[in-house]
């Protein structure tokens, strides 16, 4: 029986649940709750907007957006966005995927914190964009129904913006050491 939160679905698959695990298991608490929220208010935008984004592919996107602060790739200097969607792209690969999904998945975390681009493209793209700006800094929050939001904050407890802004500037400083990303 698939987990319902909020009335939203979570997907039921192997790589959601391989995902799942990596997060819980590398990053901190603060991170992986973070991260379900982006995929949850990621579908509640999916449903405002009337798209349908691959369920899998935004939870994914959603999971794997903030791996760069936390599991740098060694050897390498860029921005912690395409650490991230570079992370998401070999575990989708890695797992059987199409290059296109990979590249869907990775172009959602490489653009989740640039303005205007997303919402032009996939809908994957869009609302991991959406998702996230709901959470970190709290966009559209009064249009969301305050019983679903509720229960999102109850599942998936919400921290201060202080608390998730110190996290995401300090990266490992705060966070547990990670492993090597699937």
């Amino acid at each position: 029986m698939p987990e319902v939160i909020a009335g939203l679905e979570i997907p039921e698959t192997a790589a959601v649940a391989e995902a799942t695990r990596f997060i819980q298991e590398t990053t901190s608490p603060l991170i992986y709750h973070h991260s379900r929220r982006v995929f949850l208010f990621g579908l509640i935008h999916a449903r405002k907007l009337g798209v349908e984004p691959d369920p899998e592919l935004l939870y994914v996107a959603a999971m794997f957006h903030d791996t760069g602060l936390l599991a740098p790739l060694p050897g390498v200097e860029q921005r912690f966005e395409i650490d991230g969607a570079d992370h998401a792209r070999k575990f989708l690969l890695d797992r059987g995927f199409s290059t296109a999904a990979a590249e869907t998945v990775w172009t959602a975390i490489a653009l989740h914190t640039t303005p205007g681009i997303p919402g032009r493209m996939a809908p994957e793209i869009a609302t991991t964009h959406l998702g996230v700006l709901t959470d970190a800094i709290g966009f559209d929050l009064d249009g969301l129904e305050p019983s679903q939001l509720g229960e999102i904050l109850a599942v998936h407890v919400g921290t201060s913006r202080t608390s998730f802004c110190k996290c995401s500037s300090t990266g490992s400083a705060t966070a547990p050491k990670p492993r090597t990303a699937p």
